[in-house]
């Protein structure tokens, strides 16, 4: 089994078109196919404004090499095992892709081991949150894992997974309804995000969960931090070891007034 056997039939060349790797024959052979299918042709869509939304955010790091500790795992990988070693590869790749925009987002000069191992930071958490912005706000079938519909249920489930008890914030008077929430990976334990959009599509993301650390350290509760970079704005503080970022593409006065309703309700 090759990795193109781990993808849905059709998939992986629809991946490889948003890609650019098709030859001149087989991207006008995958042109016809998404003329005749209009939800493969969604999807094609959704995956450019994604990848576009990416390296937009970060331009500077598609100049850089690829880091030295990083060849030298994936040749570790290859040599254990051709097939095994490719799976590991693409989910590596994907690690290191999503890794690199969170942690190298304003530091990107210093890859050093010592970086990696800072990620515990309030920074990083931020960081963090706005990659997931980035990934999941462009996303028009599969937004959430659980939507709003569900909201109890979707409150009890992160609420278990993070062991914490959630709250989900009332945005409906600034004119953002709940779209629902999913289960994202974070460093030290579960990370959960809320999204919210108004009657004009605007989405904003409420990103929550335990930073490594913080608690020990005494990081009691932390005045509102605000960042930008691209067009997409973060505020962003801690309570009692648990951080919360709002973020999205809005003016930062208006972003405020998001991020202040939703720390009222928590």
């Amino acid at each position: 089994m090759d990795d193109n056997d781990l993808l849905p039939d059709g998939e992986a060349e629809l991946h490889a078109y948003v890609d650019g790797r098709l030859d001149r024959s087989r991207r006008a052979d995958v042109e016809a196919r998404l003329a005749n299918d209009p939800e493969a042709a969604q999807r094609v869509r959704d995956w450019k404004l994604q990848r576009h939304a990416l390296r937009t955010l970060h331009p500077e790091m598609l100049l850089e090499p690829v880091p030295a500790h990083l060849l030298h795992a994936a040749m570790q990988l290859h040599q254990r095992s051709n097939r095994f070693a490719q799976w590991q590869r693409w989910g590596g790749m994907a690690a290191a892709v999503l890794l690199s925009f969170g942690l190298g987002w304003g530091a990107h000069s210093q890859w050093q081991t010592q970086v990696v191992n800072s990620g515990s930071g309030v920074r990083t958490f931020a960081r963090q949150a706005v990659t997931a912005h980035v990934v999941y706000m462009p996303e028009v079938r599969h937004p959430v894992e659980v939507e709003a519909s569900q909201q109890q249920h979707l409150v009890q489930w992160l609420s278990k997974r993070l062991n914490r008890q959630l709250k989900v914030p009332n945005l409906a008077p600034a004119g953002y309804e709940l779209v629902g929430g999913r289960l994202l990976p974070g460093e030290g334990g579960a990370r959960a995000q809320f999204m919210y959009q108004n009657t004009a599509g605007e989405r904003v993301t409420l990103y929550v969960g335990a930073i490594e650390g913080a608690a020990a350290k005494g990081v009691g509760e932390t005045a509102f931090r605000f960042t930008s970079e691209s067009g997409v704005a973060s505020f962003y503080w801690v309570d009692q070891g648990f951080g919360y970022a709002l973020t999205g593409r809005l003016p930062r006065q208006g972003l405020l007034v998001l991020a202040e309703s939703v720390y009222k309700q928590l």
